[in-house]
């Protein structure tokens, strides 16, 4: 039976009323005697068939289990996860009465094997349960949660206020014999819980010993081990089942590093004109981007580039003989989205610079930009991709009062079908040619539908392939795109800047959206150079990296970050010479041989993030207070039955966001958010200079802006007595 594409269990049929069974049976045997019907009404007056009414049936079990968490808004769509995440499930379920409940999840993995996870009470108020799971593989997981009366828990509660108080001895103690014989008899019982159940019996059953020594048999800790593990459970309820969609670990945790192949090996000659860097010369960078720690090495457009309304540098509208031009305006005569510019390479050079990457242990990611520039081949090819206007012309993009002569948008509305074919060919193409990751240009000014369509399509035949939206725009379409597939989403992390809108935002991102929509924090990108960059300095450099790089799993930057440029083209938020238009030449090693580089911080900081697994977690910040409003203090916790080496995990950040002073302040933790005694000193070790301190509670800190504006600190295992 099919699935309902909300992820619902099938219906079963609807069982017949007893009554309606006995008239289906009279009427056969009428049949088959010959018989004709009989009625006692006139005809017009029928009494309305017992059969032709729906038997109702309940949404609810004997106890509601509502309010499921991780679920899409709407369950459209499966929730996402990857692998070697850690999801918090939540559900109210709640009862009449006053006697206890309990609730276990119950995952099933994407091999079909079953475990259960027992829930907690988080808050008896709200009746709010949960559990948390780490996820193993990669695949569609389904979950739903199992509610149950705790008969043994509303016992004993009820025990303890009987007992003490002579009220209903002799009742309250036959009824615990019965609950500790059913537990008992549970044939899942191991023989040691067995053997800890019967002798509480024999203790519970003994009237020559007092009512409390009795009564305290039940409390043994392998009796209370044995009743947790299996509880005596009646009425158990199933609530509704929901998706997951879990996938491979980089699409939620990495670190990416932005270039133009273009311009790496690119050589200025006499006259003006350039030698474009080609594949090759542009692995030779890679190197050093693995050295700094780097997963993913992101390019833009390898494709041909068009010569119609070329820009020139920065965004003019007159290209000189030199100019390379946009890598986003895409196509030429010698092809268009399925063909390498021929300056960079050849089709064998992009495949061979896929492998080259991997063999630095990285990968690659490609941009897709679905836009033509005037010469693409569609244009002639395929005129119907395209919008004309009344006088016959096609007409170009734009996001008034900005236009891009040098770009025709598609329309995907006069062929859907011909369009669609035609871009699904496009990512299968690349995919074909080892490419695993696409950063997508602008893909909200492209129907949502679609986008559900062909990621559903890729996905189900690539199940590896990730996608990232470059869509900076109105959060339900930011959030539309993550819930119908992408699986990674740039965000507004650019421009929140101050405490109070940082802290917003990343609950929102990592508790509201959390279960369909992946931030990838990248601090700057070719089209993006804020103002607190512009005028922050090193310092500014500094904060951005250390919160992208420690406040959500993923996170990138564009290259030149390292060089600290930081000159935007006037009225603008992008770098003035901007590389998206002409050649741009950096000398890497004179920067390093004069200090005058971000290269060490990076990798520092990518180096914290792989020897810390809290900080691979999106769902587990928590924020604390600083009495400067210029200092952000959040920490991320992973406990120990979570971590691959066994020990829990704790990163506090202290971050000074004001670029251009030293800021001195009192930080106010909360140690039972990362699993601490809030009464008892711990001892910190920061991560980037080595400095230990012992903290508690309440503790003073500097942040020079000049020096190191930020601590990342970990949280040692134990505390030498002399600190005490």
């Amino acid at each position: 039976m099919a699935t309902p594409r909300n992820g619902a269990e099938p219906e079963s049929p609807r069982p017949a009323t007893r009554s309606s069974t006995s008239d289906q049976r009279a009427g056969a045997a009428r049949r088959a005697t010959g018989e004709g019907p009989t009625t006692t009404l006139p005809a017009r007056a029928k009494r309305p068939s017992k059969a032709s009414a729906p038997a109702w049936q309940p949404v609810l079990g004997r106890f509601p289990v509502l309010d499921l968490s991780p679920q899409q808004p709407d369950d459209l769509w499966p929730a996402k996860a990857f692998v070697g995440e850690v999801v918090p499930f939540r559900a109210t379920v709640f009862r009449e009465g006053h006697d206890l409940l309990g609730a276990d999840l119950v995952l099933i993995d994407p091999a079909g094997r079953t475990t259960e996870h027992r829930m907690t009470q988080l808050n008896a108020g709200v009746g709010r349960w949960g559990a948390e799971a780490l996820l193993d593989s990669a695949g569609l997981w389904r979950w739903h949660v199992k509610a149950w009366s705790d008969d043994f828990g509303t016992w004993l509660h009820n025990a303890e206020v009987k007992i003490p108080a002579g009220v209903d001895v002799d009742v309250m103690f036959a009824l615990g014999d019965q609950l500790l014989e059913e537990a008992a008899a549970d044939p899942n019982r191991t023989a040691d819980e067995r053997t800890a159940l019967e002798a509480a019996r024999r203790t519970l059953a003994d009237t020559a010993r007092g009512a409390d020594e009795r009564l305290a048999a039940v409390g043994d800790d392998a009796v209370v081990a044995a009743l947790t593990r299996a509880p005596v459970a009646h009425l158990v309820s199933r609530g509704p089942q929901r998706r997951l969609n879990v996938e491979r670990e980089r699409a939620g945790r990495g670190s990416w590093y932005e270039f133009f192949p273009r311009s790496e090996g690119a050589v200025q000659r006499d006259d003006g004109s350039w030698q474009s860097g080609t594949l090759r010369t542009a692995a030779r960078r890679l190197p050093a981007i693995r050295d700094m720690g780097f997963d993913v090495v992101y390019i833009p457009p390898v494709h041909p580039i068009g010569t119609t309304n070329r820009k020139g540098p920065n965004n003019t509208l007159t290209a000189g003989p030199h100019d390379p031009g946009s890598p986003y305006g895409i196509g030429a005569a010698e092809g268009g989205h399925d063909a390498v510019h021929p300056e960079l390479g050849t089709e064998a050079d992009f495949r061979w610079f896929v492998e080259e990457v991997q063999r630095q242990g990285m990968e690659l990611a490609l941009d897709i930009a679905l836009q033509a520039s005037p010469d693409h081949p569609w244009v002639t090819e395929h005129p119907e991709f395209f919008t004309r206007l009344p006088d016959g012309s096609i007409a170009y993009a734009e996001n008034p009062p900005k236009k891009y002569q040098d770009i025709y948008p598609l329309n995907f509305d006069n062929d859907p079908e011909g369009v669609y074919r035609e871009m699904l060919r496009i990512f299968l193409h690349w995919i074909g040619l080892g490419v695993r990751i696409f950063r997508v240009d602008n893909p909200h000014t492209k129907p949502l539908a679609f986008w559900e369509r062909l990621l559903h399509e890729v996905n189900t035949a690539h199940p590896d392939v990730i996608f990232l939206s470059e869509a900076f725009t109105k959060p339900p379409m930011m959030r539309g795109l993550a819930k119908v597939g992408y699986q990674q989403s740039y965000t507004y992390f650019t421009w929140r800047n101050g405490k109070e809108e940082l802290t917003e935002y990343l609950v929102e991102l990592s508790t509201e959206t959390a279960d369909y929509l992946r931030p990838n924090f990248f601090v700057n990108t070719h089209d993006i150079l804020t103002p607190y960059l512009q005028f922050g300095g090193r310092p500014a450099y500094k904060v951005r990296a250390a919160l992208a790089a420690t406040a959500v799993p993923t996170w990138g930057v564009y290259s030149g970050y390292e060089l600290f440029e930081d000159v935007a083209r006037p009225g603008s938020e992008e770098n003035i010479d901007n590389e998206k238009y002409e050649f741009k030449q950096r000398d890497w090693a004179a920067a390093e041989a004069a200090g005058a580089t971000l290269a060490p911080y990076l990798t520092a900081l990518n180096r914290i993030r792989r020897e810390h697994p809290a900080l691979g977690q999106l769902r587990n910040i928590r924020f604390h207070w600083c009495d400067d409003p210029e200092i952000l203090v959040y920490s991320k916790h992973l406990e120990g039955r979570f971590s691959p080496t066994g020990a829990s995990d704790t990163i506090l950040v202290v971050a000074n966001l004001d670029p251009h002073s030293v800021r001195e302040s009192t930080v106010h933790l909360d140690p039972t958010l990362f699993g601490a005694d809030p009464d008892q000193p711990f001892r910190v070790r920061d991560l980037l200079t080595g400095a230990e301190w012992t903290w508690g509670q309440h503790n003073f800190v500097r942040l020079d802006a000049f020096t190191e504006p930020v601590h990342i600190l970990t949280v040692l295992p134990t505390v030498p007595e002399q600190f005490v």
